[in-house]
């Protein structure tokens, strides 16, 4: 071999080593891209996680703040049902009261009390529900007792008479006024 090919030969394994390293480091580069890949990937996935999960616990505390408010609303839901009977007794003895001459400092203090507790239980949201005489019955509104035949045409299908007031606590309704309705 002379010098001249061993030049060649050197110069030959020279080029073929920086391919090499240069496909070796194109493949560096690739697999880095890759895993950088990867790991924006798998950030992405965490971010997302992290999101739905924030978003989870919102509305958690949403709910149970809303079913908390709720709860604090309609707390003495059962004390004010047993204490509408008290009212239909007050307004019984009101009634009778005003038909006896002789008992009026009775009927005052009654009627004090009677008044008193109506605006105390007022006060904690109860409310009466309005209605009068001569109103179409609904049933979404009202519960029927009895249907009796109606005094006048005009009346068929029309509340008649009123046997129980009804009321509301809130927005919610804790019973509904029980009438006589015209057939």
């Amino acid at each position: 071999m002379s010098k001249k090919d061993k030049k060649e030969d050197i110069k030959s394994e020279e080029a073929t080593q920086t391919q090499t390293e240069t496909v070796d480091v194109e493949k560096q580069v690739v697999e880095e891209q890759t895993l950088e890949e990867k790991l924006q990937e798998e950030l992405k996935q965490e971010k997302d996680k992290f999101l739905r999960l924030f978003a989870e616990f919102e509305n958690y505390k949403r709910r149970t703040s809303k079913e908390r408010i709720e709860l604090f609303a309609t707390a003495s839901e059962d004390v004010m049902k047993t204490l509408l009977p008290v009212l239909d007794d007050f307004e019984r003895a009101l009634s009778h009261i005003d038909d006896d001459k002789e008992a009026e400092a009775l009927r005052k203090g009654v009627l004090l009390i009677y008044q008193k507790l109506m605006n105390t239980l007022e006060q904690k949201g109860l409310v009466a529900i309005k209605i009068d005489k001569g109103e179409a019955f609904n049933a979404d509104n009202h519960e029927a007792i009895t249907q009796i035949p109606a005094p006048t045409e005009d009346l068929k299908g029309k509340i008649i008479d009123i046997i129980e007031k009804g009321y509301k606590l809130g927005d919610k309704v804790i019973r509904f006024p029980k009438v006589v309705i015209g057939q």
